[in-house]
């Protein structure tokens, strides 16, 4: 889809946000699987007009979702598929993208053409805080015990958000992006993770060599490729990492591409694809049990008021 003639090929997934001290950044969280969640739906219906990009799975069965439309959040049951919205969006023109909950119940947002990142408490609803950072297309967001990284698609940086001991939001400060990274004349930066280890971040380049995932240096940000075996990432959008096996959501291309990282997140191979006849341009992911739950964007229609929109989940490799 376009919004102000601009394309959301796009970021990334999502992982659960919680962590604990120490230097490392963040991993994502398992839960275990049992026979009752065989039974939940994989495949359930988001508002209709919603525009869905974003996911977040936080410690509970619930998925948010964030609109391109006006922003507003949705929250559904992963037990039954049904929900509702439980955020208002800024309005037309400020978006939510990327989507990352932490443990204390709180979304970080980021907010596309908006040039801003928010925050929301998820048990309210309420817009916590909006910073404006001036970007172009702030576009996907990971957590770290320390910081919220968020990535600008159309600006060779990052944002970074920092966090308190207790997970509370305070300053936020640019990260130029060098080294290996080359900004191309239109999108380029896409979603982000961290490495296996925790040391760097991870951050899809769809411009680099016909689509590279970028190891970056948190400190610096000084960007070296990832040795993926020559496999390409032309429509790399949502990341997800999962002990060392990374997803890759492939949107334009109804995939998610599988890869087994080294530690260091320096290099990967590839496992396998997950396709599936229900894919409808997927954008990002985020796992509960043994699934991976993703939104379908629709990215190949006009979005309409009435255009019908939906969530499906498929099992983990």
């Amino acid at each position: 889809m376009a919004l102000a003639d601009r394309s959301f090929a796009r970021r990334r997934l999502l992982t659960t946000a919680a962590a604990v001290g120490g230097a490392t950044l963040l991993g994502g969280t398992a839960h275990a699987a049992g026979t009752r969640e065989k039974a939940w739906p994989d495949r359930f219906p988001l508002p209709a007009g919603f525009q869905p990009e974003g996911i977040a799975i936080g410690s509970a069965p619930y998925a948010y979702f964030g609109s391109l439309a006006d922003g507003s959040v949705y929250r559904a049951s992963l037990a039954t598929g049904r929900g509702s919205v439980i955020s208002q969006g800024p309005g037309a023109g400020h978006p939510s993208v990327g989507l990352k909950i932490d443990g204390h119940g709180r979304l970080f947002v980021s907010g596309g053409v908006g040039g801003d990142l928010r925050t929301v408490d998820v048990r309210t609803g309420r817009i916590e805080k909006t910073y404006a950072v001036g970007g172009s297309f702030v576009n996907d967001v990971i957590l770290t015990p320390r910081a919220a990284w968020f990535t600008d698609s159309f600006a060779p940086r990052l944002y970074r958000l920092a966090l308190d001991r207790h997970g509370r939001p305070g300053a936020v400060t640019t990260v130029p992006l060098g080294g290996d990274w080359q900004q191309g004349p239109d999108f380029t930066a896409n979603g982000i993770e961290r490495t296996p280890d925790g040391s760097a971040l991870l951050v899809v380049n769809v411009f680099v060599g016909g689509g590279t995932l970028m190891r970056v240096e948190p400190a610096t940000g000084a960007a070296s490729a990832v040795d993926l075996g020559g496999a390409l990432l032309p429509n790399g959008d949502g990341l997800l990492l999962l002990g060392r096996t990374l997803y890759v959501v492939q949107q334009q291309q109804n995939a998610i591409d599988v890869f087994r990282l080294n530690a260091a997140g320096t290099r990967g191979r590839a496992i396998t694809r997950i396709t599936d006849p229900r894919f409808r341009i997927p954008t990002t992911a985020a796992a509960w049990g043994d699934r991976l739950y993703l939104p379908n964007a629709r990215f190949d229609v006009e979005p309409t008021p009435d255009t019908e929109y939906d969530a499906v989940a498929v099992p983990q490799v």
